[in-house]
């Protein structure tokens, strides 16, 4: 029958088309692209399916337009169902959409009963294609509808039941047209309950495209004998189905709207979060006087991020002179989190963060790692029984490999619940940037100090032995001939012989002051360190015997060549070695007396430790300031150590001073490998 209603519904429906392009166009969202190639698919369907006067492919003589019409109406209703629930099924190492799968086998079905059968069921073995047809996507929608969504599953199983056993009763039974109709129908049911589930708004745009999809979904009720065999009520029936193209359409498109409008106030609410992130993070003070003060400052840095960003756990680890990672800062833990993170801090190797393998990006394109917290845990871990196994971590990446991070726990509940982006975390990156560039020139400014300290202490060593060595000279001498003179009283002997040992010990006092000042001459060369360190010890052993202090060396293997001068190198090695002696030798009889020497190759530095189990020092950074007063029960005032960072400065190397817990403390040398 003739009903010109069906030309403007396809007038209105074409119109709208452009509409959904030009949406698309703006935002460049893959479901508005879905929406907008659903409608073209149906308004073809229109095209192929409707009677529009001469222009008619309605009757039996056009049997591939009518199977080319029932496939578009399919397409159409599978490419909203997909829009709405983009879940995935795994088919080996593929990830192929659900919505592939399920309405292949139906339009291979329309194609089959329209186009090659012409409408007839078939008879004998071939009728039996239709229900298995049937039976292969039922059972992907089974499996769809059983996969978590925004639908609850409970749902989605309850609706494909139906629909899914009322269409394979009615294939059996009623003939092979009408289970198209009802699956068709039953993909409009599930894409009106997702509008309701997923946006979870009363807005027009959600009303109008759940009315819509409803009404697409009424030719359920043709299948029922009272309203197919009513002339009117089927008729209007039929009126509403044709325009509900028209009013999905446009409930679509305010949808869309909708969301662009809710997408441009979440992204200026973003905006400016990130703004008062931003100049939160800029009023911060950072010390850039010693490293000690920077560090001291990460309780402070974390607590601002708490208070600002959108997580509510910070913590921050550096990279300490002793080659070990230290929590240096926490905010938002407990207190058993925060012993459990400082503990494994340290068994973090310098070189090995983030270790390769159990790291990958939070976000694409974001510098934050999602680091797996695995390879550095015990057995019986804390933070196992804590249930932080994992964290986000941003590297602060130095010359050479992460000299820190910033670790990021659980996020803010009452903030937002939205996913991660790259604009929440690029503050957060930003700061620690600008934390890693402070500190790197802070360390450098220490390094200036200190070498600048160094040269004038030289120069004032050199005038001074210039201007001492004179005199020294002089008293020296007269006292060798008083020493000679005959007939002197024991009283006269005896202080004849402390003058000219404390003026002996004078000279070799001046002598090491002119070393400080004094570079080295010639070219340097490759060192083999363990060969060093074993002759050492082959030398040494006996005056630790001696002395009754346990001596432990361990070399690493494959150490490579360092490049120094290598008498310099030995005679830095035997002043760490005579301070820890002098260390351990100050402990009671009780105490444990041992000095470890060790060498290990860290990246692209060589380590040499001198350690001891004697006293700490109560300030490592003023280790090897010379004539420093006595600290820690160790005496440091004499020049050993001085000439040591002296020595290693001059061979492009480094000394620095750690505590080693409660209870001993260990000098490093780091070189350069040759």
């Amino acid at each position: 029958m003739q009903d010109w209603y069906q030309i403007p519904a396809l007038i209105l429906t074409t119109l709208l088309l452009p509409a959904f392009g030009r949406l698309y166009l703006r935002s460049r969202d893959t479901r508005t692209l879905l929406w907008f190639l659903a409608f073209c698919f149906a308004v073809v369907r229109m095209v192929l399916l409707y009677p529009l006067g001469i222009w008619d492919f309605t009757d039996a003589t056009h049997p591939w337009q009518a199977a080319a019409g029932q496939s578009c109406g399919l397409l159409s209703s599978a490419l909203i169902l997909g829009s709405l629930s983009p879940l995935r099924l795994r088919l080996g190492k593929l990830r192929v959409l659900y919505v592939i799968p399920y309405i292949t086998p139906m339009i291979a079905y329309a194609i089959l009963v329209y186009g090659v059968f012409h409408g007839v069921p078939p008879r004998g073995p071939l009728y039996w294609i239709f229900p298995a047809i049937a039976s292969v996507s039922l059972a992907v929608g089974f499996l769809w509808c059983c996969e978590k969504g925004s639908l609850p599953i409970w749902i989605g199983v309850l609706v494909c039941s139906v629909f899914g056993g009322f269409a394979f009763w009615v294939c059996l039974g009623r003939g092979l047209s009408r289970p198209l109709a009802l699956a068709e129908s039953g993909n409009h049911v599930i894409a009106a309950l997702l509008v309701l589930f997923m946006f979870r708004r009363f807005s027009s745009g959600v009303i109008i495209s759940f009315l819509g999809l409803l009404c697409l979904a009424c030719p359920l009720l043709l299948t029922f004998p009272a309203i197919s065999s009513s002339p009117y009520l089927a008729l209007d029936l039929i009126r509403l189905i044709i325009m509900a193209d028209v009013i999905t359409a446009l409930g679509l498109i305010l949808l869309a709207l909708e969301n662009e409008i809710d997408l441009n106030r979440a992204n200026r609410e973003r905006e400016h979060r990130a703004r008062k992130e931003m100049e939160a993070y800029t009023r911060l003070a950072l010390s850039r006087r010693r490293l000690e003060d920077f560090d001291r400052q990460g309780n402070e840095i974390c607590q601002i991020i708490v208070e600002n960003s959108r997580f509510a756990q910070a913590a921050l680890i550096l990279l300490q002179p002793s080659g070990f990672f230290q929590l240096t800062g926490a905010a938002g833990f407990d207190t058993a989190t925060t012993k459990a993170l400082d503990t494994l801090a340290a068994r973090i190797p310098a070189y090995g963060f983030p270790a390769i393998g159990f790291s990958r990006p939070a976000v694409p394109g974001s510098q934050t790692l999602e680091v797996d917290l695995e390879p550095w845990l015990t057995p019986g871990d804390d933070l196992r029984g804590l249930k932080f196994t994992s964290a986000l971590a941003i590297p602060m990446l130095g010359p050479e490999s992460a000299e820190g991070a910033l670790f990021l726990g659980q996020r803010h509940p009452c903030k937002t619940d939205a996913p991660l982006r790259h604009d929440d975390l690029l503050p957060l990156e930003m700061l620690a940037a600008r934390l890693q560039a402070v500190r790197s020139q802070t360390s450098m400014l220490e390094k200036l100090i200190d070498s600048e300290k160094f040269a004038g202490v030289g120069q004032l060593a050199s005038n001074v032995t210039q201007q001492l060595n004179n005199p020294l000279t002089v008293i020296l001498g007269y006292a060798s001939l008083l020493e000679d003179a005959p007939h002197l009283d024991e009283h006269a002997r005896k202080g004849i012989d402390a003058i000219l040992s404390e003026a002996r010990h004078m000279r070799t006092t001046l002598q090491s002051l002119s070393q400080i000042y004094c570079s080295p001459v010639g070219p340097r060369t490759a060192v083999s360190v363990p060969d060093l360190l074993a002759d050492l010890e082959n030398l040494h052993r006996a005056e630790f015997l001696q002395r009754s202090i346990q001596f432990r060396l361990r070399v690493a293997p494959s150490i490579p060549r360092v490049l120094c001068h290598g008498q310099q190198l030995r005679q830095a090695v035997l002043h760490c070695l005579q301070f820890a002696m002098e260390a351990v030798e100050n402990q009671g009889l009780g105490s444990e007396r041992t000095v470890r020497l060790e060498a290990s190759a860290e990246g692209n530095r060589v380590q040499i430790v001198v350690a001891h189990s004697g006293p700490a020092f109560h300030h490592p950074e003023r280790a090897f300031d010379p004539y420093v007063p006595p600290t820690g029960g160790v005496d440091t005032s004499a020049l050993g150590l001085s000439l040591c960072a002296a020595i290693l400065r001059d061979n492009e190397g480094r000394a620095s001073a750690v505590n080693l817990g409660h209870q001993g403390a260990a000098i490093l040398l780091e070189l350069q490998p040759a």
